[in-house]
């Protein structure tokens, strides 16, 4: 059965504190570490398939920065007109670096050179290796001049984990029959797993009724 994303948008910010690491300990200490310590290392590359959390880590070290009044430079390929690189930003966010066309590449090396001159963390995330990333050679050999650290998609008991904590600190009550349900329908990755699961929070308390299959198939109807 094809899984679905639900495209509904992030409903609450995305937060390292609301990280599921499980075997992505080492990175998620590290980005944590590297948000706070102004000796951290100046490049940081993340890579890893769909589901692996890449953004969600990306969005919630901009999150971190935000609660901390600090800017950030933020590229992903939806941005067709990245800005100039600004001396203000604490630190440079290149996401999904794989898709980038030549003039986001150019605009992402730019921004890396000024970044390290003014001795701004970067931090970058893609599907594969540097080593594998078919981009302009300067800026490939930047994007591996640092930490680089593979991450592993959650397994199923660990999204079941995700599931029944965030259910748990929500006061709902997911059964195992729904929680099979959910996790045969829909994406694994954690934003895609927190998204559902606030939607179904607000959808149950509008309705009045308990989380079922039944409540998740008629939700799914006013998607």
């Amino acid at each position: 059965m094809q899984q679905l994303v639900l495209d509904i948008g992030l409903a609450t910010s995305p937060t390292l504190a609301n990280f599921f690491a499980g075997q992505n300990a080492a990175a998620l200490q590290h980005v944590q570490q590297s948000v706070v310590d102004t000796g951290r290392p100046l490049q940081t590359y993340l890579w890893g398939g769909s589901a692996t959390g890449k953004t969600y880590l990306l969005r919630a070290v901009r999150e971190a920065y935000r609660m901390q009044a600090a800017r950030v430079g933020w590229l992903d390929p939806s941005v067709y007109e990245p800005p100039e690189f600004d001396d203000g930003w604490a630190a440079v966010l290149l996401d999904d670096v794989h898709l980038y066309n030549p003039a986001q590449q150019h605009m992402a090396f730019k921004w890396f050179v000024n970044a390290q001159t003014s001795r701004c963390w970067v931090l970058g995330a893609g599907d594969v290796p540097p080593a594998d990333l078919v981009l302009r050679e300067d800026l490939r050999t930047r994007l591996g001049g640092g930490h680089i650290f593979a991450l592993q998609a959650l397994s199923e008991d660990e999204c079941r984990g995700v599931l029944r904590r965030e259910a748990q600190a929500r006061g709902l009550v997911l059964s195992g029959e729904v929680v099979d349900f959910m996790l045969r329908r829909f994406s694994r990755d954690l934003g895609s797993l927190m998204q559902l699961l606030e939607h179904l929070d607000r959808y149950a308390l509008q309705t009045q009724r308990a989380i079922t299959i039944p409540l998740v198939k008629s939700m799914l109807e006013t998607i």
